[in-house]
């Protein structure tokens, strides 16, 4: 299926998504992209229906032909401060401001947004699916966290994040039991079922 191009023709609307938001460690990220209307790439998807290889190839073109666009992070410290739901829109918040050009509108991925921002938005279920921007924002989200993690995977071997990227897989939550937790752990996240000890 095709991605529409924008919600209302001629506004800059800006494309808002964020990944990490599951995964037991590590920050969680946001992108904010705005697209040229007449902006069209067949492969241009919901980042999590590409493969690794297309997602990466696509990076270089969203950035090369969009308007604007930025990624941001919430750390965390904050994600275990003002919990990752909180985290998450500050993120979003973070990278829509980052944007070089200010944009008129926003189409945010999912069901709810809370923001300091003036600028008026629309929340958008499963968006990554049906508009461009988003679309295009949740790949460059994406390759940026999992390439992070992989560099993290490096520092903190045994857990498997150059696969998993944090997400409580078997191999994962077996590295939490037998290694304990790392610096990049949410503390304010459950990393292992109750029957399980965790070393700290």
């Amino acid at each position: 299926m095709k991605l529409l191009p924008y919600l209302e023709a001629n506004r800059l609307e800006a494309g808002c998504d964020e990944v990490g938001r599951g995964c037991l460690c590590g920050p969680v990220v946001a992108a904010a992209v705005i697209l040229p209307n007449d902006f069209a790439n067949e492969l241009i998807n919901d980042s999590k229906k590409l493969s690794k290889g297309n997602r990466e190839g696509l990076v270089q073109e969203i950035k090369d032909n969009s308007i604007a666009w930025a990624v941001a992070e919430s750390s965390v410290e904050e994600i275990d401060q003002i919990n990752i739901l909180n985290a998450s829109f500050l993120a979003m918040s973070r990278s829509i401001e980052m944007l070089e050009v200010v944009p008129e509108h926003l189409l945010i991925d999912g069901n709810r947004f809370k923001s300091e921002l003036t600028i008026p938005f629309d929340c958008i279920i499963k968006g990554d699916g049906k508009f461009a921007s988003i679309a295009a924002a949740s790949i460059l989200a994406k390759v940026h966290r999992d390439n992070l993690m992989a560099e993290y995977a490096l520092e903190y071997p045994g857990y498997g994040w150059e696969k998993n990227v944090g997400y409580p897989t078997k191999q994962h939550r077996q590295g939490i039991l037998e290694l304990g937790s790392t610096p990049i752990h949410r503390k304010s996240f459950k990393l292992l079922p109750d029957q399980l000890e965790i070393k700290f």
